[in-house]
This record gives C-alpha cells, structure tokens and sequence, in this order.
C-alpha cells in the first residue's frame, strides 16, 4: 500500500520500460517518490482506494502520471476514460508514453483528457532527454490546482 506522497505515478507493464524510464529519472535527480504499477486494474485500484489499495488516502494524488497504453487487464484508454470522468482524479496530469504512433491512439488519447502524449524514443540518449523534460516540465515548472 502506498501511504505517502507519490510525486510520478508510473503505469508500466514492461520491466525494462520500468528500469528505462527509473534510469532516466535517476540521472535527471528527478526520482522523488516515484510508483511503478505494472497492470491497469491495479492502476484503477490505486485511482480509486480500491482493492489492495483500499487504505490509500484518495486525497493524496500524484503530481504526474506517466501512462503506457498497452497494458494487461484494463488498458490505458480505459484508465484515463475513468479517471477523467471522475471529480476527484479528473485534474491529475496524465501523460502518454507508448511505443505506438497510431493516430487512433492518439486522437482517442487527448479526446480521454491526455495532458500529452510522447512515442517513446528507441535510443536511450533520446529517451534520458524526454523523460528528463517531461518530469522538469510536469514537476517543476507547470502549476496545478489545489
């Protein structure tokens, strides 16, 4: 169970994504309270205290969440339909981050309320430079509601 601040809330069903995008954060000093969920119905569970995450305080929310598409169980379409159909999760920035570049994914992304959406870069010195400018921009820079 997650009881403190989660800063990135990481939904990501590849390990090596996982570790990936960890790196990219590490080497950027941008790994503040970081949370890896690696399937959408637990991602649902942590949205809503649900399940096993049923003691979570729902108000504590992410500053960002990072959202691949392709997930087991519920995909990342379905997640952001529910989480920004709903008051109490509809304001969190979702950011995309998939390997797919079809324009459906795309479109049907930001018509779900996407704050952005990145195709993952295949080179790692690409990859380091997007996650660091993403977690700069979404942590640092941009200003949310209260």
């Amino acid at each position: 169970m997650v009881d403190s601040i989660v800063d990135i809330l990481l939904i990501e069903d590849n390990p090596n994504d996982v570790e990936l995008t960890m790196r990219a954060l590490k080497k950027n000093n941008i790994v503040n309270n970081v949370h890896v969920i690696m399937d959408g119905a637990e991602a649902l569970e942590y949205f809503f205290a649900d399940g096993k995450y049923s003691g979570r305080d729902i108000n504590l929310r992410p500053k960002l969440v990072i959202l691949d598409l392709k997930l087991p169980k519920v995909d990342g379409l379905e997640i952001l339909r529910k989480i920004k159909s709903d008051e109490t999760t509809k304001t969190i920035p979702v950011v995309v981050l998939t390997t797919s570049k079809e324009e459906s994914d795309i479109v049907s992304s930001y018509k779900l309320g996407a704050n952005s959406f990145i195709v993952k870069p295949v080179d790692f010195e690409k990859f380091i430079t997007t996650v660091r400018e993403l977690g700069m921009y979404w942590l640092l820079i941009n200003e949310p509601p209260k």
